[in-house]
């Protein structure tokens, strides 16, 4: 089991590295049912492993200037604030709400990575603003922060797009300057979470051991592998575990509900139909000259 662990911990640091987000969501999931700790336990240990491991992948990105340290700083601190307070009141939610929660979370994360972007190569390939609206950082960074806190996630998949469009970063960047967010909210997030959760010490060493190896194989990958089959393959990867997860937690008599099934079986045809209603709505439309 102890393979398994170190194994599954390699591709959380290979994720972190390589996409800038991705960590807690493979971390929770590993601590909890390959290590065998309960939630609350889980999403603490999951922050103090995300916010090294970031750290440590933070590094080799500086070296190739793919950091923005202002603007990360800038964003980084109201994700503290927002991370802290999360933290605090994961204390009072059960733990099966929160990998609930956590589940919901890896599946909407999936289908925002599945979703081929509209226009995304131009506008990250453009310079970078350097005027950012205080207002929206503030109140995104506050965001991302609190769901950092309170579920254990690092906040990688929100924080990337969010730097793109507020400060206009190439991707490469604002993969790089998101590792500096997902750092400071860990800790942050940590703090609050020790309030009420202790931490196993020797199991937290070795997955970040593990996860800060695979973060440095990461970073050398992130240039040579095409970023849209590591988005796509990594997004179908979090489904399967968001699925597992909300399997494991939900009432196993809710899954024998003819409703229940009819529900999923629309929700997965709306998924699927989508795409490809909007690029027929897309070729059907007239061309403005």
């Amino acid at each position: 089991m102890t393979v398994l662990i170190v194994a599954a911990s390699l591709l959380v640091g290979v994720s972190l590295g390589i996409l800038g987000g991705g960590g807690s969501l493979l971390t929770v999931p590993i601590l909890v049912h390959l290590a065998g700790q309960d939630a609350e336990e889980a999403i603490a240990t999951s922050l103090f492993v995300v916010g090294v491991t970031s750290l440590a992948a933070l590094v080799p990105h500086a070296r190739a200037r793919r950091v923005r340290w202002r603007t990360g700083l800038f964003f980084g601190a109201f994700g503290m604030a927002g991370a802290y307070g999360g933290g605090r009141l994961a204390a009072y939610v059960p733990g099966t709400v929160l990998l609930v929660a956590f589940a919901l979370m890896m599946l909407a994360t999936a289908f925002a990575m599945l979703r081929k972007p509209r226009g995304g190569a131009q506008r990250t390939a453009g310079p970078a603003r350097r005027d950012l609206p205080l207002t929206r950082v503030a109140a995104q960074g506050l965001a991302v922060g609190a769901v950092t806190g309170l579920v254990g996630s690092g906040g990688g998949f929100l924080v990337v797009p969010a730097l793109a469009l507020l400060g206009g970063l190439p991707m490469g960047v604002a993969v790089g300057t998101s590792l500096l967010v997902i750092a400071a909210n860990s800790f942050a997030g940590l703090a609050g979470h020790l309030s009420g959760a202790s931490v196993d010490r020797g199991l937290a060493l070795t997955v970040t051991a593990a996860a800060v190896a695979g973060s440095l194989i990461g970073v050398r990958l992130a240039g040579r592998v095409p970023q849209d089959a590591l988005r796509r393959a990594f997004g179908w990867f979090v489904v399967v575990m968001g699925v597992f997860v909300l399997v494991r937690q939900l009432d196993t008599a809710l899954w024998t509900r003819p409703a229940v099934w009819a529900a999923l079986g629309a929700a997965g045809a709306v998924a699927v139909a989508a795409p490809r209603v909007r690029r027929a709505l897309h070729r059907t439309a007239p061309v403005r000259e």
